[in-house]
C-alpha cells in the first residue's frame, strides 16, 4: 500500500515517516516536491504517484505569525488540506490530516477535557485556519480519518523543549519565567505517528483525538524536563498576562482520547513516562545542540 506523505520535513513528517516506512511505500514530499496550496499539482501529483492514502502533516505552524501572515497561513492551512481533499475524493482515496487542540477555545472547567464532537470555538487564527481545514477535509472527502493533536515535542524541529532548553543554557540566565495557566498533555510526535499508523492499518474514519495522558502546565512540564536533566536553574511560574503574545492561548487543551479508547485503539502513555524515554534518548544531544544558540 502506498502512503503520499505531505509536510514530511516537519516534527510530525518526519516521525510518519520513519514510523509508516516498515509496512507502506512511503512517498514522501516537503514544499519543495508538492506545494499543496496549487491545485492543479496536487491533482497531478495524485494522479501520477496513485497512492491509496493522503497523509497531510503539512502546516503552517507559527502560531503568532499566523496572525500576522494571514494569508500565507490560510493558504497553506485551508486551501491546502481542501485541495488534498478534493484529490482524494476524484480518485477515490483516503486523506488522513493532522488537526489541533486549538480548534476549542479551552474554556472548559479544568480538568474537564474536550471530546471529538466538542464544539469548535477558536481564539486565534491558527485556530481558526485548523477548524476550516477540519471543514474542508470533511465537505470535500468521503473517506477521511481527523487526528487533533496538541503540545507536540520531538527531536526535530524547533519546540518548547528545545526553547526550555535555549533559556536554560543561556549565558548569564539566573532564572527563567514560565505560565502556570495553560494546561495539555506533552505529547511525543513518535509516539503519534505510531498511533496514526494503527488508525491506518485498522482501515478507520472519523475524527479522534490522540494525545498523551495525563495533564499538566507548562510551568510544571518545564520544571519536571529540567529536573529530568538535571540543570538546576529556578523555575519561576507566571500568568499568561504578564507574557502577552500576539495569538491567544487556550487555557485548557486536554484533549481525552475517547474514540480511540472506545475502539480499543488507544496506544497513548502517561506523558512523564514518554518524556522520560524521549530524555533519555534525546537529552543530551538536544543539550549539545542548544549550548550553542
Amino acid at each position: 500500500m502506498k502512503i503520499l506523505l505531505t509536510g514530511a520535513n516537519g516534527q510530525l513528517g518526519n516521525e510518519c515517516k520513519e514510523v509508516l516506512k516498515s509496512d507502506y511505500e512511503i512517498i514522501a514530499t516537503g514544499k519543495e516536491e508538492l506545494d499543496i496550496t496549487g491545485w492543479d499539482k496536487v491533482i497531478m501529483s495524485i494522479d501520477q504517484l496513485s497512492p491509496d492514502i493522503i497523509l497531510n502533516c503539512a502546516a503552517f505552524t507559527k502560531i503568532d505569525e499566523c496572525e500576522t501572515e494571514r494569508e500565507v497561513s490560510e493558504r497553506i492551512n485551508v486551501e491546502g488540506a481542501r485541495n488534498l481533499a478534493q484529490g482524494a475524493a476524484r480518485y477515490d482515496k483516503t486523506i488522513v490530516h493532522i488537526s489541533s487542540d486549538f480548534v476549542f477555545n479551552g474554556r472548559k472547567r479544568l480538568p474537564q477535557p474536550y471530546f471529538e464532537d466538542d464544539p469548535m470555538s477558536p481564539l486565534s487564527f491558527y485556530g481558526l485556519t485548523k477548524m476550516e481545514s477540519e471543514m474542508a477535509v470533511k465537505q470535500n472527502a468521503p473517506n477521511y480519518i481527523i487526528i487533533r493533536s496538541g503540545w507536540l515535542y520531538s527531536i526535530n524541529g524547533d519546540n518548547f523543549i528545545r526553547e526550555i532548553f535555549r533559556l536554560a543554557l543561556k549565558k548569564g540566565q539566573e532564572s527563567i519565567h514560565v505560565v502556570n495557566d495553560q494546561f495539555g498533555s506533552p505529547t511525543w510526535s513518535y509516539r503519534l505517528a505510531q498511533q496514526i499508523k494503527l488508525l491506518i492499518d485498522n482501515r478507520k474514519d472519523g475524527i479522534y483525538h490522540a494525545t498523551s495522558e495525563g495533564y499538566c502546565s507548562k510551568y510544571e512540564w518545564a520544571k519536571y524536563l529540567l529536573e529530568k536533566i538535571e540543570i538546576k536553574i529556578p523555575v519561576l511560574s507566571c500568568t499568561t498576562k504578564e507574557y502577552p503574545a500576539p495569538a491567544i492561548r487556550p487555557v485548557n487543551s486536554i484533549l481525552e482520547n475517547r474514540q480511540l479508547k472506545s475502539e480499543g485503539l488507544n496506544i497513548m502513555p502517561n506523558w512523564q513516562k514518554d518524556l522520560d524515554i524521549f530524555i533519555d534518548k534525546y537529552g543530551e544531544q538536544l543539550l549539545k545542540e542548544e549550548e550553542g544558540n
